[in-house]
């Protein structure tokens, strides 16, 4: 979802000189940017494939830099195999690797996987966690994926942002922040409501139509709030 490249753009001097130029979205645009998304998007989801709350954490875990067409691609054969944290917490490293290889990193996702099943048991008898702070003491599991289960998994009042809702976000002048963690805060704060079923719009939104390099601008619901569609690509 966050790839290498979002991040090394944040210090890329152009990021930051690009951003100057953008206008930020007034309070009243902010409010028609919402209300448009929540119509365009009014039952919106993740296309991760998940049977539960197990399946769901590490479906988000290995879709970290990662797409989630390629993982779903993956998942069936490894939750086949390891259908729960007590499987996956005594499997072998090795044969995780290589349910998993055709995925980016999957050398220490493969670690974390194990790590965090091996802690669901230790510590929560087996039943993955449903706090932030308690989803974030799981190996590899940070904020952004906390988040993201927990806005999937009981619609919570949280936003999350990838590349596609930090690029969303600047493009329509709703943040200028240089950190994803900034970004969230400041969508948070001017959103304030339902914020899971607005992360998971600007997702897809920006998946299938507000697109890094190539935008479908024609006939696209937010060209009235548009700031820019070139001087941000990420």
């Amino acid at each position: 979802m966050i790839c290498k490249q979002f991040y090394l753009s944040l210090s890329n001097q152009n990021y930051h000189s690009s951003m100057k130029k953008i206008k930020k979205a007034t309070k009243k645009e902010i409010g028609s940017i919402k209300t448009l998304f929540l119509e365009n998007y009014p039952d919106s989801v993740t296309e991760l494939h998940y049977k539960n709350l197990y399946e769901l954490l590490v479906s988000v875990m290995l879709s970290a830099q990662c797409t989630d067409k390629r993982v779903n691609i993956i998942t069936p054969d490894l939750f086949a195999t390891y259908p729960t944290p007590l499987k996956l917490a005594h499997a072998e490293l090795d044969k995780v690797k290589e349910f998993i290889k055709s995925c980016s990193f999957f050398n220490n996702k493969a670690k974390n996987l194990i790590k965090m099943a091996q802690r669901v048991i230790e510590h929560y008898e087996g039943e993955i966690p449903l706090t932030q702070k308690e989803l974030m003491s799981l190996a590899g599991v940070g904020q952004k994926t906390a988040n993201v289960v927990m806005i999937e998994y009981t619609e919570a009042n949280l936003m999350a942002v990838d590349t596609h809702v930090f690029r969303v976000a600047h493009r329509l002048g709703l943040s200028d922040a240089t950190t994803a963690t900034k970004t969230e805060e400041e969508l948070s704060k001017k959103f304030k409501t339902d914020l899971h079923l607005l992360h998971q719009a600007m997702v897809l939104f920006g998946r299938y139509r507000c697109k890094a390099l190539k935008p479908e601008c024609d006939d696209c619901f937010m060209v009235p709030y548009c700031k820019t569609t070139q001087t941000f690509k990420v």
